[in-house]
């Protein structure tokens, strides 16, 4: 096994996994196209596989195509949500207010955001979703690191789910995309 040494760097100990994944063979050989699919490292002939930017056009691209798609998901699974679903968007929620980690928060968003959309009956969708979110996932850590996180509670998604639950699915799917470009605007500086 490669001993990493405590003075190494980040990258260093990130290579030094991987290499040791690839020789054990943990790694398959498709793992870097998938990683690439989902749009988190991008090839380039002869320099190789790195780890995609994160810039201002990706940021918009991110933010406008998960509030148009999360926007058509919640409009067809809204009809379709049982009282035990509300539940469930509610746990999540609850859940996301008492986080106490980023990591916490992060992963009881996505939940809160794949059960608003689960039942909308479209698996592409919803694949293509769950893509889109965990590029939303990386913005989220990527802005933390520049600005410490602390607990918060999330009206944005109390308001969802009270429009939901009032069967008010318009006003829930403007409260959505609301919510959703709201990590555009944190993310990108006005210019």
């Amino acid at each position: 096994m490669i001993n990493p040494d405590r003075n190494v760097t980040t990258a260093a100990r990130i290579a030094s996994s991987i290499g040791e994944q690839i020789i054990s063979g943990a790694l398959q050989p498709e793992a870097f196209r998938q990683l690439e699919a989902q749009h988190l490292v991008v090839s380039a002939p002869r320099r190789g596989v790195r780890v995609a930017p994160l810039d201002a056009n990706s940021v918009r691209e991110i933010a406008e195509m998960r509030a148009a798609l999360e926007v058509v998901a919640l409009r067809n699974a809204a009809p379709r949500l049982t009282p035990a679903q509300l539940a469930g968007i509610e746990l999540a929620l609850i859940e996301a207010d008492n986080a106490e980690t980023l990591s916490e928060f992060e992963s009881a968003n996505r939940a809160f955001h794949r059960a608003l959309v689960a039942s909308c009956g479209m698996p592409r969708l919803l694949s293509s979703l769950d893509g889109l979110q965990l590029a939303n996932s990386r913005l989220v850590f990527a802005m933390a690191r520049s600005a410490p996180w602390r607990p918060r509670s999330n009206q944005d998604h109390r308001l969802i789910l009270q429009a939901l639950r009032s069967r008010n699915i318009d006003q829930a799917c403007s409260l959505l995309a609301r919510h959703i470009q709201t990590i555009e605007r944190l993310a990108v500086p006005a210019g």
